[in-house]
């Protein structure tokens, strides 16, 4: 008997992406075979691979769990994957998240999934990712009390980190963006929003999550003395100036990466990966979360679409794609 087929989305070369049909491993033991119900497009990493963006240096680092291929191509790549499980250790019918990329069934140990809450749509768990970024984020940042916190960058993670921000007690939680419409997208999450010209200052932490340089630059400008800067995005190959010759030293400012390969140094002595997911799939069952996913489309479409949002997002935060 012969194994059954899936299709794939592989990135051909920079700019360039295919739909390839591919044979599915026999089940072994310990595995499960997952029948894809949607995923999801992370737009700003996932735009810098498709354009073949990622630095040579960086081309072990962005490995993506279930990855093939290698940078900068041909490659298949994605990590948001949320389906139901068709055959192996786990009950059928089971619905999970797995970091898988952009594929219509796939094999994997059942250990790579997690089972979705019984009360999570897996409409909305396409956000998983996102969410265990926004919480890496926020162990790093290691917010208190009362903080006055500033959120630069209104795509999913900065929405997402100023919403978990935003139940600190008396935290005071201001996101920004220079895009005069992500303001509905604020009041839809209860956030306070703000244009990068009318934001407050002398924030206790910073958090930026634009994606662009800009964005760094206006959180040097709103920190306080000795406030710390936490930088979420990721550029790439791209270069980033900044003005250190300016108020950066006489604040003593502290400028600080996350990256969610790793667990923050914060939790990783008492959390492990799968303890993080499993936080991000609960933190979502808030239905107010549905206002981050602003599109979708069918699998088939994905090629197009790839090119298209890595390009003129127009506005896109997640696209989620239809299996």
């Amino acid at each position: 008997m012969t194994n059954p087929t899936s299709r794939a989305f592989w990135i051909e070369r920079p700019g360039k992406g295919s739909l390839r049909e591919e044979s599915l491993p026999a089940l072994g033991e310990g595995d499960v075979r997952v029948r894809t119900l949607y995923t999801a497009v992370s737009r700003g990493t996932e735009s810098l691979i498709f354009q073949g963006k990622v630095p040579q240096s960086q081309w072990q680092a962005m490995r993506a769990p279930h990855q093939g291929g290698f940078f900068p191509a041909p490659l298949k790549y994605g990590y948001i994957n949320v389906g139901v499980v068709e055959d192996g250790a786990l009950p059928a019918g089971t619905p999970v998240f797995c970091l898988f990329p952009h594929q219509d069934r796939y094999v994997v140990p059942a250990e790579s999934v997690t089972p979705l809450p019984a009360s999570l749509p897996p409409e909305r768990a396409v956000l998983a990712a996102n969410m265990e970024t926004a919480i890496n984020g926020l162990w790093d940042a290691a917010p208190l009390v009362g903080d006055r916190i500033a959120v630069i960058g209104a795509g999913v993670v900065g929405c997402l980190v100023a919403f978990l921000a935003s139940r600190l007690p008396g935290a005071q939680i201001e996101l920004i963006d220079v895009d005069p419409a992500k303001a509905a997208i604020a009041e839809a999450l209860g956030i306070t929003f703000a244009l990068t010209r009318d934001a407050s200052r002398e924030a206790d932490i910073i958090i930026h999550a634009s994606g662009n340089p800009m964005g760094l630059q206006t959180a040097l400008t709103l920190a306080g003395y000795e406030a710390t800067i936490l930088e979420m995005s990721w550029y790439g190959s791209t270069l980033v100036p900044l003005p250190l010759g300016e108020e950066f030293h006489s604040k003593r400012l502290i400028l600080k990466s996350s990256q969610v390969g790793g667990v923050s140094p914060a939790r990783r002595a008492r959390r492990g990966y799968g303890d993080r997911m499993a936080l991000a799939l609960s933190l979502l069952q808030d239905a107010r979360l549905d206002a981050l996913i602003t599109g979708e489309s069918p699998f088939e479409e994905l090629p197009e679409l790839m090119a298209t949002l890595s390009t003129t997002p127009s506005g896109t935060l997640c696209h989620r794609i239809r299996y």
